[in-house]
């Protein structure tokens, strides 16, 4: 089996098995006030998906944070609604914040396409699993920073859907779950693996 392949069996599998696990506990509604943040990330190399999320009512600094960015873009970083479909945006009215400036028309198409779509995707699957409560998705704004590789291709387009999907999934819910605690922040300096990430590694 090509490994781009198997790569989405196995993205699909962790989709299946954590909505599986999560959808008997979902965030309450009363835990989603003021603002939340969260962090996700999926997949490797070009393909890797990292996502940041805030969410917050509209009367919050996510409110504020939100129209100002969507007002005011620059080169290579123009913030953008994220659509299910065109026409029909996701609930909660989210905004796709590009880490990495966008300078090719592989990395234009990439971000506007299969990254955009798998962040939608995730948002829609976590307000159908109860992670982002109904009437909290009716009135919230979410900003999503996404980061897509430079070097992403759009052969590898299904990969980067899965993993923006499975990443964006992961985010909200660590958020609603205020994950991680200060104790699991403390604990990964005394692990095995220590404090690291994908560009370096002491």
């Amino acid at each position: 089996m090509d490994p781009d392949d198997q790569q989405v069996l196995t993205t699909l599998r962790a989709i299946h098995d954590g909505v599986q696990a999560l959808r008997s506990r979902g965030v309450e509604a009363d835990s989603w006030t003021g603002m939340l943040v969260g962090e996700g990330y999926e997949g490797s190399g070009t393909s890797a998906a990292h996502i940041n999320v805030v969410l917050g009512d509209r009367t919050s600094p996510v409110g504020l944070a939100w129209i100002q960015a969507l007002a005011s873009p620059s080169a290579g970083h123009a913030p953008f609604m994220v659509i299910a479909r065109p026409g029909l945006p996701v609930k909660p009215f989210t905004l796709f914040v590009p880490k990495s400036t966008i300078n090719n028309p592989d990395h234009a198409a990439v971000t506007w396409g299969a990254a955009q779509a798998g962040v939608a995707a995730g948002i829609v699957e976590a307000v159908r699993n109860g992670v982002i409560p109904v009437d909290v998705a009716e009135n919230a704004l979410l900003v999503c920073a996404v980061w897509v590789d430079p070097g992403a291709t759009v052969a590898h387009s299904d990969v980067i859907f899965l993993n923006n999907r499975v990443a964006t999934y992961t985010a909200l819910d660590n958020a609603g779950h205020h994950r991680p605690s200060v104790s699991d922040v403390l604990e990964a300096l005394d692990d095995d693996q220590g404090i690291f990430n994908p560009h370096f590694r002491p």
